[in-house]
């Protein structure tokens, strides 16, 4: 009697990089004959991909750590966190191994090591685009790993080192496996994305015999000729990214659209905040730029994210903050207050640390000032027909998404409809009401 295959259960924690660096193990596994299972206790193993970057991330990492070893024993942790193993030895000296980020070799030599595979080549099959973490509609699409950028912030460069391009050759081979399988939407995702290729000078790369650069402008070219939507998320407004906008006007001839979205982490507004980050502190030229945007496409929404009580922050500074708000009119913003991370640079610009009470109300303040502007911005689209990608159909009322809206992070479209909806339908759907963050209408 054959035994059975070993089983792994698998916790993926942290961004959507993350999310793909699991994806990736996952496949591996399944084509060696693992069997997935949701339940630590009675798997052959555990594995933890964890996440590093603040410190509430690293105390949910441990957790998770700690759980799997009281309720199984047998750990492997690899991630962020694993970057600095230290932390995790102390806490849980019996963890069978620790790799960093992107070391899928390691990962699996651990496992072997752990739990040995069982090869079966009737059951060793995996879809040709591999295993994924997201709904069958929508994919991540990894285009780079590591940051050339030093934000003070920020210990990514520590964690997954500079930036390295994938060639766009491949990038687009893995995006037509994706398309083949049924995905409607590609989400674009690294740490910088307009910083694609840079590091490789912008080298050609031979894709359907048509020869592009590995270039952001090039990559959202090719992406657009493939029929889905494609979203471009972590984008740094550096000067050509002006390029892709035009992109974002017009759906191509094959029914593709580069998305009119641009996720640009401007991270504060201030100009002393902002040299204490390190990013660039051109206020109002980032102003004009997003109102050139807009007069080249009308339709662009530009979600972004900040950070309230950075390391000298003043009350002046963040008077400049909403008042960039005010002028800048965003579509979707996200909050965070700074919390210290070990390794960072900021701990020691010598600045005096933000009171958490402080911090907090700031925060409020920051959501206060932004919904007003978001729940008008919407109330725009009301009386309006639209297009919705659907990600969790209902009886008689569907939930999906619009062009200007991410998975996870944005807001909502509620769609009323007489015929059955299924999920990564792309439907047109007439907003009838808006509300402070999601819109209601019905198919048509």
């Amino acid at each position: 009697m054959n035994a059975p295959a070993p089983k792994v259960s698998f916790v993926s924690l942290g961004c959507p990089k993350a999310l793909v660096d699991s994806e990736r193990i996952i496949t591996r596994l399944r084509a060696e004959g693992y069997e997935l299972t949701k339940t630590h206790a009675g798997a052959d193993l555990v594995i933890v991909n964890t996440c590093g970057f603040l410190d509430s991330a690293k105390a949910e990492s441990l957790d998770a750590i700690g759980k799997g070893m009281s309720e199984n024993g047998k750990v492997i942790v690899t991630g962020c966190m694993g970057a600095e193993p230290e932390q995790i030895r102390e806490a849980y000296p019996g963890v069978a191994a620790i790799t960093g980020p992107q070391a899928y070799e390691s990962v699996m030599k651990a496992v072997h090591e752990v739990a040995p595979p069982k090869h079966d080549p009737f059951l060793d099959l995996v879809p040709e685009q591999g295993v994924k973490l997201t709904p069958r509609h929508y994919a991540y699409l990894k285009i780079s790993e590591g940051c050339n950028n030093r934000c003070t912030f920020c210990i990514i460069p520590k964690l997954r080192g500079d930036l390295v391009s994938r060639p766009l050759a491949d990038v687009m081979r893995e995006a037509e496996k994706l398309v083949a399988a049924g995905v409607r939407e590609i989400l674009v995702i690294s740490q910088d994305t307009s910083a694609y290729g840079v590091d490789v000078k912008y080298a050609p790369s031979l894709w359907r015999d048509v020869e592009y650069r590995t270039k952001f402008l090039d990559l959202a070219k090719a992406l657009s000729t493939l029929g889905v939507w494609v979203r471009m998320h972590y984008v740094y407004p550096y000067p050509h990214v002006d390029e892709v906008i035009p992109l974002m006007a017009e759906a191509s001839e094959s029914g593709g659209r580069i998305l009119p979205y641009l996720d640009i982490p401007f991270q504060h507004a201030s100009p002393n905040v902002l040299k204490s980050m390190r990013r660039p502190a051109h206020q109002e030229k980032t102003l004009q730029r997003i109102q050139k945007w807009r007069e080249i496409c009308p339709d662009l929404a530009v979600r972004s994210t900040f950070i309230v009580g950075f390391p000298g922050e003043t009350e002046e500074d963040f008077t400049q903050l909403t008042d960039f708000l005010t002028e800048a009119k965003l579509e979707r913003v996200g909050c965070f207050k700074y919390e210290p991370v070990r390794g960072a640079t900021a701990n020691d610009l010598g600045l005096d640390m933000v009171p958490d009470a402080i911090k907090a109300q700031r925060y409020d303040r920051f959501m206060r000032h932004q919904q007003p502007i978001s729940a008008k911005l919407l109330q725009r689209r009301v009386g309006k027909r639209i297009k919705v990608i659907i990600d969790a159909p209902g009886p008689t009322v569907s939930k999906g998404r619009s062009e200007w809206d991410a998975p996870e992070i944005d807001g909502a479209v509620y769609v009323a409809s007489k015929r059955p909806l299924r999920a990564g339908d792309i439907v047109t759907v007439k907003i009838e009401r808006a509300d402070a963050y999601d819109l209601h209408g019905i198919a048509v």
